[in-house]
């Protein structure tokens, strides 16, 4: 079904209420696991409608953050989603402590039942109000960078707009478009200032009254880490500091001086890889979403159906404009059996990443669509981006469709780009840890943390005290922070780990493929650890893969000079 046909319908809370008392009495006072299978399957489906209706309504909400009724209810799922969640955990609850568990853990998999301990320890009742509060403010953040208005170039533009003016090889346009930029944050700094006062203040008072110290734990059951602890991402950070600091340091090094700016850079400098200009897809969104089909087409045959069912019927968003949402993301439509891509393309290198990562997501989602329940269908976070940023990689191999003579320049770009990641989305979860373990914290005490971990994740920034980068507020333009608190590690685990598939690709791409399908295919039957070790690669967590991957980086960068 074509994605403008899809109807949305307000859910019914008491009807789902009723739902859910209906499952949980059937699962505790089931005479036989099938029964009990029967009654938590038949709740599996009323909540993916559920899931349903709200990814309708966001999805709208975000393509235009100036549509009043979808504005509305979007409210309506801010105050909603807390109250369902309860309603699933009643349920969760009855699977969890039924008398056929073993039989229903050998049904369904022995990963969905830790998951459902994990949400368990999660939840109560009664933090309902402190998850409204805090949907309401993360809503009010995406609204206000959505807002963006900025005067530049003779045009008004939005953030994502003035993207490529950010990445101009010209000296003067790039650092006016930065300053601009920082002038919209400044602007909004008392704002942003504010928001994210209020955010730490009541995930704090969430965890309190769950008994905890402080949101680190919380916010750790809320990502339900299911194979790693904070001990684990600990000594990831040390790995980081000890292998990837050194290896992005070298590679921004070789940029200063390939721009002829010094060094340490100014933010305004970083993204402009050649003196010449980055790499430019060719063509207009329509030419790089026919690319892209033609890339699907290629490494595939499941991967061309995915792709012509996610064009022929509707289900990607990506042109930005006036009152979208900034970023890009991947969603799923349950009900419809489809996932939905949005985006902001802007004429950089990113739309082509968008067409690879978040197709990347999209594609494991429609491998996994059918299973049941749905709690199968994907993994963890942390997993589902391996999905993403290893597709990312096998991109590669349309690079010339994509970007014609660019190719090299951008491929060059892309490893490089996935180094010097790795840095600083590790630097953007210590200082959430920072945060969190402190939350009496001032907003000058948080940038002056953000200051002191800038100069141990990215020595090859100077803050300079200029207005917004400069000052150490780099941080409040990260819409993780603000909206998914640590979340952002999972994108450097994921990193590491799409970094060892693409060492296999250099040696042979048939192998690294079939890796990466079995990964895909095992969705949500198991924690990340297990598909890291399913694909036959090393674990994060420790020295080796790091180390392996850095080697490895350079070595291709060496072998590969732009002419």
């Amino acid at each position: 079904m074509k994605f403008s046909e899809m109807n949305y319908t307000r859910p019914d809370m008491n009807e789902l209420k009723a739902a859910a008392e209906k499952a949980a009495a059937g699962i505790t006072n089931a005479r036989s696991a099938e029964e009990a299978a029967e009654a938590y399957l038949a709740w599996d489906k009323t909540g993916g409608s559920y899931n349903t209706m709200y990814s309708l309504c966001y999805i709208r909400h975000t393509i235009n953050t100036e549509d009043k009724f979808y504005s509305d209810e979007n409210e309506f799922f801010d105050n909603a989603n807390p109250t369902f969640t309860e309603y699933g955990q009643s349920v969760a609850k009855a699977l969890a402590e039924s008398s056929f568990r073993p039989e229903l853990e050998k049904k369904f998999g022995r990963v969905m039942f830790i998951n459902t301990d994990i949400f368990l320890k999660s939840f109560s009742p009664e933090i309902i109000p402190e998850m409204q509060e805090d949907n309401k403010l993360t809503t009010e953040y995406e609204k206000l960078i959505a807002s963006a208005q900025i005067d530049f170039d003779g045009k008004k533009l939005t953030l994502s707009q003035l993207t490529p003016y950010k990445q101009s090889p010209d000296d003067d346009i790039r650092h006016k478009a930065w300053a601009a930029e920082s002038g919209f944050y400044k602007e909004h700094e008392a704002e942003l200032d504010r928001i994210y006062d209020d955010l730490v203040r009541v995930r704090n008072a969430e965890a309190v009254k769950m008994g905890f110290e402080n949101y680190v734990p919380l916010g750790y059951l809320n990502m339900c880490r299911n194979s790693y602890t904070p001990e684990d991402v600990a000594r990831f950070r040390e790995a980081v500091v000890k292998y990837m600091v050194p290896a992005a340091d070298r590679l921004y090094r070789e940029q200063a001086e390939r721009l002829g700016v010094s060094y340490p850079l100014k933010y305004a400098d970083t993204p402009v890889a050649y003196r010449d200009g980055n790499a430019v897809p060719k063509g207009s969104p329509q030419d790089i979403l026919e690319a892209g089909r033609r890339f699907y087409r290629n490494l595939s045959p499941l991967t061309a159906e995915f792709f012509d069912f996610m064009m022929d019927n509707e289900l990607m968003d990506v042109l930005s404009r006036k009152g979208k949402a900034a970023g890009g993301y991947c969603t799923e439509l349950t009900d419809f059996e489809s996932p939905f891509i949005f985006a902001n393309f802007n004429g950089t290198q990113g739309d082509v990443e968008v067409i690879t990562h978040e197709a990347g997501h999209a594609f494991a989602a429609y491998v996994n669509r059918h299973k049941r329940p749905t709690d199968n269908q994907l993994p963890t976070l942390e997993s589902c981006e391996i999905h993403s940023m290893t597709m990312e990689f096998f991109g590669w191999a349309s690079a010339e469709d994509f970007f014609g003579e660019g190719a090299m320049k951008f491929c060059r770009k892309h490893l490089e780009d996935a180094i010097k990641f790795i840095p600083y989305g590790t630097m953007v979860d210590h200082f959430q840890h920072i945060v969190y373990e402190n939350p009496k914290m001032t907003p000058e005490e948080r940038i002056g943390e953000w200051k002191k971990l800038t100069a141990i994740y990215m020595p090859w920034i100077d803050l300079d005290g200029s207005p917004f980068y400069g000052e150490g507020r780099a941080w409040q333009r990260q819409t993780h922070i603000y909206e998914r608190p640590f979340y952002y590690i999972d994108y450097c685990l994921a990193q590491t780990v799409a970094l060892q598939f693409w060492a296999v690709m250099q040696r042979d791409r048939s192998e690294a493929f079939e890796r990466y399908m079995k990964l895909v295919r095992l969705g949500g039957e198991e924690t990340f650890d297990g598909l890291v070790a399913a694909a036959g690669l090393d674990t994060p967590f420790g020295d080796k893969a790091l180390k392996t991957v850095a080697e490895a980086a350079q070595n291709w960068l060496d072998s590969n000079p732009i002419k």
